[in-house]
């Protein structure tokens, strides 16, 4: 009975070290690392000492077990800005059998769905997946596509709402889009459809290159638009610039996308923080390893978005803001 017991007692122990040792070590096989692709679309280089995005994916992993250099193998590749770049980046890393893609942005996402529809995508940030056909439900994705995506059409809604705080008269905005991307179609159909009841009437600004910007904006000046809705979507990365640029000399109040806007100079910034977004990956790609299809795993959207004003400009543009605003504000710049 002694020996039984003992026995017993170290099949037990043997049991729970192999579990802890599962769980610490996550998914990848004894000496077989994972090897990942991860594709941006503008960003120069991946960067997880100083960039809050890559700080929150790399910790994420970590969290799950999932360490670069130890049980990961990181192949980045960045697109620069030129997004025509994006297939052939995509073919590279299939080429080099890659066992899943994490994909940032809406454009590096769908270049890898129509790349693949076999290796396991995990994309962040994606406009509405359902509506522009990478993803057949929320709850239920059914392809080889998973991971935090936006609600960018109720979020661009917001952006009225928020330009309309800011610049109570407001009766007419412009907005600018992307022609190109259905997600900025839908994004700016969502702003057109609830402007009416705030009073304002909409002027559709569309970029479908980036040597359009200087006629966008002079149809924004002649027109003499009182407030500006950035639905981001950039041909090049020096895009974003330029329209803050533009909008800082013709001190137009402008909304943008959380980190694209303010720091050069614009009002305001609302939307989900990606840094957010990104620190969800580890999960995903840990159930992935382990042997979930993407297509079971729901795509999560976020349930925190920030305001972020720039007070300074404000100030530069004649503006004072109601008190209500800067309440409901996550960060202020002086």
């Amino acid at each position: 009975m002694t020996t039984r017991r003992s026995v017993l007692i170290a099949l037990t122990l043997t049991l729970n070290a192999l579990v802890a040792a599962r769980c610490a070590n996550a998914a990848p096989p004894p000496g077989k690392a994972l090897k990942i692709g991860l594709l941006y679309a503008i960003r120069e280089k991946f960067d997880p000492e100083s960039n809050p995005i890559d700080q929150a994916l790399t910790q994420s992993l970590r969290a799950h077990g999932y360490e670069i250099g130890r049980n990961v193998i990181l192949e980045f590749r960045t697109a620069k800005g030129n997004f025509e770049r994006l297939p052939a980046l995509v073919a590279d890393l299939v080429r080099l059998k890659v066992d899943l893609l994490i994909t940032l942005g809406s454009s590096p996402a769908l270049a890898a769905y129509h790349t693949t529809k076999t290796i396991p995508i995990v994309a962040v940030g994606v406009d509405d997946p359902v509506d522009i056909g990478m993803a057949a439900s929320l709850a239920r994705p059914g392809g080889n596509v998973t991971g935090p995506a936006l609600n960018s059409a109720e979020i661009s809604a917001k952006r009225v709402e928020l330009l309309k705080a800011a610049v109570p008269k407001l009766s007419h905005v412009a907005v600018l889009w992307n022609s190109t991307l259905k997600s900025m179609m839908l994004q700016f159909q969502q702003v057109e459809t609830v402007a009416p009841s705030l009073g304002v009437t909409v002027q559709s600004i569309r970029v479908s290159s980036s040597e359009n910007f200087e006629q966008a904006f002079e149809a924004i000046s002649k027109a003499r638009a009182q407030g500006l809705i950035v639905l981001f979507g950039p041909m090049r990365g020096n895009d974003l610039p330029r329209i803050v640029d533009f909008v800082t000399r013709q001190r137009l109040p402008a909304v943008f996308e959380v980190g694209r806007g303010v720091d050069g100079g614009g009002l305001m910034e609302f939307g989900p923080d990606i840094a957010e977004l990104a620190q969800q990956v580890g999960p995903y790609v840990d159930k992935i390893a382990n042997g979930a299809r993407p297509g079971d795993l729901p795509i999560e959207q976020p349930t925190k978005f920030s305001l972020i004003i720039n007070l300074k400009a404000a100030k530069a543009m004649g503006l004072t803001l109601p008190q209500s605003l800067l309440l409901r504000a996550d960060r202020i710049i002086d």
